[in-house]
């Protein structure tokens, strides 16, 4: 009889050790950025599965896409996010803008789209600064098996580059939609005071449920240091918005972010015990789920750009005391 209840306290322990573990690693796995509750990689496929920007936009807002889970504004419910199209010869940029309150809003990811020939265009999704700590940029990533089909029904011919294969998204519905000759650039027509009928907000998924799905992506799209896009970035930089709420709500585990990875990047080199010289290395850039690609380059986007939108404030001015815009340095010698 005491063998059999020791027996059994034993396994009671191994399950709660196990347990315990099981939730520290999740814990560990999350920032706590508010980027941790939107799958950029998720994004981008439904983009990619999508008919049209509009339809693009419905989906995103739909609980079965299980997308965003984002809840900036902290009232419980998750947070519509609009499509917003901005378009210049043959680059386009989708912003995808959280609406936070009736006066505010946030830019969440902007997806990057240009053609570059008759039948090629590439695409990319960078996530906002202020949402993920640092700009994340994903794209889509070669698959093995239609590395050499040409004639595939998802995307056309890859070509290689030094930051490694860029694959072309010209077969993708959505690419072909927005540039054919008849299209007007979508800007979506829902605010806070107007939502679409269709549209029914639920309760965020915890952190141990949203996890495993927004990891179901890393293995179709990747994270990587370079944009591929220059113009884009121009088009979008005098656009972006911001909310102040989000900004101060999130700015001490932003920092605390920006402050980790800067540490990271410059830790020395190590000698270890036995007199070798450990090899030490800056991580690359993941999507939180071990995807990782490329070198350590890193291409930000601060809230410090000029040209950046703050919501209910104006452009360049001043923020809660602190100065946004360029740094200014200083010119000529002290007396």
């Amino acid at each position: 009889m005491n063998i059999r209840y020791h027996l059994t306290a034993c396994i009671l322990c191994l399950a709660m050790t196990f347990t315990a573990s099981a939730q520290e690693q999740q814990e560990q796995d999350s920032t706590g950025l508010p980027g941790d509750n939107f799958s950029l990689q998720g994004a981008l496929d439904l983009f990619k599965r999508s008919a049209s920007p509009e339809e693009f936009e419905k989906l995103l807002n739909a609980e079965d896409s299980k997308i965003n889970n984002l809840d900036l504004n902290e009232d419980g419910n998750t947070d519509y996010v609009r499509v917003i199209n901005k378009k210049e010869n043959d680059v386009q940029v989708f912003i995808l803008q959280a609406l936070v309150s009736s006066t505010e809003s946030q830019d969440i990811a902007v997806i990057e789209l240009e053609k570059t020939g008759d039948n090629n265009a590439i695409v990319q999704i960078i996530g906002d600064a202020d949402i993920y700590g640092e700009s994340v940029i994903a794209e889509p990533e070669e698959e093995p098996e239609n590395a050499f089909n040409y004639t595939s029904a998802t995307h056309g011919p890859a070509a290689s580059s030094p930051e490694g294969v860029i694959v072309n998204v010209w077969l993708w519905p959505c690419v072909r939609y927005v540039y054919a000759p008849a299209y007007t650039v979508w800007v979506s027509p829902w605010t806070w005071v107007s939502r679409p009928v269709w549209y029914h907000p639920w309760r965020p998924m915890p952190w141990h449920v949203y996890r495993p799905i927004r990891y179901t992506y890393a293995h179709r799209y990747v994270v990587v240091p370079v944009r591929r896009i220059p113009p884009a970035r121009v088009i979008y930089r005098p656009v972006r918005t911001t909310s102040v709420t989000v900004i101060n709500r999130n700015r001490v585990v932003v920092n605390n972010y920006r402050t980790t990875r800067r540490v990271e990047r410059v830790t020395p080199n190590r000698t270890n015990s036995g007199g070798r010289k450990a090899q030490s290395y800056t991580p690359s850039r993941t999507d939180r789920s071990g995807a990782v690609r490329g070198a350590t380059r890193v291409d930000r986007t601060t809230r410090g750009d000029r040209g950046t939108r703050v919501s209910g404030n104006r452009s360049g001015g001043r923020t809660n005391g602190n100065r946004t815009g360029s740094t200014r340095g200083r010119t000529g010698n002290r007396n």
